[in-house]
């Protein structure tokens, strides 16, 4: 904390000390706390939060919110028991870039949206792992597609629509970990359109790319880098469609606080990505993990999955 206070002081040029708290409940006994910001290792995320609305504090959540449906579940319902607001972390959606290719898609400038396609291919070191002993463990780290995929996933999900059914295969490499290093997903959203993910950690020698594209009857867009920010293609049918698009992510994160700030004081217009917005993501992967242990295609909704089971198969011992 003293680390957190000397930080905060230099870039804010404030001599105003950082309230320290013995626990978690001293912190959240305090009235004059109106919001909590939950960045913990992903085992804990869930448990703060249902701390946090239990109570009445509004909730900035990173991602995964947790690794069990039921926690998720519970996110949810006591959210919207104790009327607090819970924001999701999945910020790309805030993305200018995101944000009007989203707007093509509903005001039909795409056409019927068949296909899209999310890829990653990042690495993750031995020491990577080693630095952090929860990280590629089931029971607090919950594998790659939820920490690194995860916002893949939101985007495709949040592009193309909800889900209907997916399938799945996985692989684990030669890390000393529980978690998957590979993972090939297909979705079948409800729309009728299909997904494919394909994602790994393992990728020689360094981060290569991160890509969404999607492929509609009047349009295809194509984007990609690391940092999810080139545009590889913009081809539509309609010349407006074509204007040039922000593709600069500097300020997402500030958007994402700025609308949760909003959304607390009541200011209309404000948009969060609420528990239940954020649950999507999360619900698709766990049904891919379950994919990988049934070896069947599963349909949505899934119910009681906890990514912990997946360390009962031997595949993954």
């Amino acid at each position: 904390m003293n680390y957190t206070e000397q930080k905060y002081r230099e870039q804010t040029a404030s001599e105003e000390k950082i309230a320290k708290y013995r626990d978690v409940g001293a912190l959240l006994r305090d009235d004059g706390i109106q919001a909590v910001i939950i960045s913990t290792p992903s085992a804990f995320h869930a448990e703060l939060a249902k701390q946090s609305i239990a109570s009445g504090k509004h909730v900035i959540l990173e991602k995964p919110m947790a690794l069990s449906l039921y926690d998720a579940e519970e996110i949810v319902r006591m959210s919207e028991q104790h009327q607090v607001i819970v924001q999701v972390c999945h910020q790309l959606r805030y993305r200018p870039l995101m944000k009007r290719i989203k707007e093509l898609i509903q005001t039909g400038a795409m056409g019927h949206v068949f296909l899209g396609v999310a890829s990653m291919r990042l690495n993750r070191s031995k020491s990577y792992y080693e630095d952090a002993p929860w990280r590629g463990t089931w029971d607090l780290d919950g594998g790659m597609l939820l920490n690194q995929g995860i916002h893949l996933v939101d985007l495709l999900q949040w592009f193309m629509g909800d889900c209907g059914e997916v399938y799945a295969s996985m692989l684990r490499g030669t890390l000393p970990k529980q978690t998957e290093d590979v993972a090939a997903g297909i979705v079948k959203f409800q729309n009728r359109s299909i997904g494919v993910i394909e994602a790994n950690t393992l990728t020689y020698p360094s981060n290569f790319d991160n890509s969404i594209t999607l492929f509609g009857e009047k349009g295809t867009v194509s984007i990609g880098g690391i940092g999810l920010n080139e545009i590889r293609k913009w081809s539509f049918a309609d010349p407006s469609a074509m204007r040039p698009v922000p593709n600069d992510d500097a300020d997402e994160h500030f958007e994402m606080y700025r609308q949760f700030i909003h959304a607390v004081e009541g200011i209309p217009g404000s948009s969060v990505i609420s528990a239940s917005e954020g649950k999507k993501a999360l619900e698709i992967i766990f049904a891919l993990y379950h994919s990988v242990k049934t070896h069947q295609a599963v349909k949505m909704p899934i119910t009681g999955f906890s990514t912990s089971t997946m360390a009962e198969m031997e595949e993954w011992k």
